[in-house]
């Protein structure tokens, strides 16, 4: 049950990512992804205190995508603005 949930809530940031890729994130606030990707660490880290697998994986892989997306938004901010 936990890697199921854990797929499920991971993979739907994909789209997410993918949409970034192409339009930049504008309408993604900075403050909501930092806010996001603090609570993801967070999980993080209380899935390694736990050494729960499905925490781990899950919270890691929305962790990579969270700043691959603030990666992207920050870079497409810099090309805008020069």
């Amino acid at each position: 049950m936990g890697f199921t949930a854990a797929l499920l809530t991971t993979s739907s940031f994909f789209p997410q990512l993918l949409k970034t890729w192409r339009t930049g994130g504008q309408d993604l606030s900075y403050p909501m992804l930092g806010l996001f990707l603090s609570g993801v660490l967070l999980w993080l880290l209380y899935g390694i205190v736990l050494q729960s697998w499905p925490i781990i994986l899950a919270n890691g892989a929305t962790a990579i995508q969270v700043f691959a997306i603030l990666v992207l938004k920050y870079r497409n901010r810099s090309v805008s603005e020069s």
